[in-house]
């Protein structure tokens, strides 16, 4: 199935999803690169919360460029698989060498801002994610590894720790906060 249909029976949990959802469904109609990052207004990425098996605990990464504690996730770089991406994102930032889906439907949705900042020596103009998130699991037994490139810290926290080390109030209040 398409994401397009997917974003479309999303049940949104609150009014942020159901205007967020608006908004991506919009720019999807709109836009034909909204899958690439080309497009430096907006472009569809795809996030996870990666929980333990008895959902007791999730992985969190120390973002670089956000300077605080977050789940994981990339963007799409043309992609329309956004589960595909969540999950090869999870794997690259945490080390993990297996994730699963706990469900192929859509956790959350969300548009997020993006301050501008510097990537690789460049520029990167403030832009909007336009993310969808998945739920994962993964063993809590395997090794996690920094990814240099993107962040300098990772491990599993408790559902309230996470929300705690996050130094994003806005993430956790209106983002984090709502799972």
């Amino acid at each position: 199935m398409k994401i397009e249909e997917s974003i479309r029976r999303y049940v949104p949990f609150n009014e942020q999803e159901q205007r967020d959802r608006e908004v991506i469904l919009d720019f999807l109609q709109k836009n034909p690169d909204a899958f690439l990052r080309s497009n430096r207004i907006a472009h569809m990425t795809a996030s996870a919360w990666i929980v333990n098996r008895k959902r007791t605990k999730v992985v969190m990464v120390y973002h670089k460029i956000y300077d605080s504690w977050s789940w994981t996730g990339g963007h799409a770089d043309g992609e329309e698989d956004l589960l595909a991406v969540a999950m090869r994102e999870a794997c690259e930032e945490t080390g993990l060498s297996s994730v699963r889906p706990v469900s192929e439907e859509i956790f959350s949705l969300e548009v997020l801002t993006v301050d501008g900042h510097e990537k690789r020596g460049e520029y990167v103009s403030s832009h909007l994610h336009l993310n969808v998130t998945y739920l994962l699991e993964a063993d809590e037994g395997q090794s996690l590894h920094i990814c240099e490139e993107e962040n300098s810290g990772v491990r599993w926290f408790t559902l309230d720790g996470a929300l705690k080390a996050s130094t994003e109030p806005w993430f956790v209040r209106r983002i984090y906060g709502k799972q």
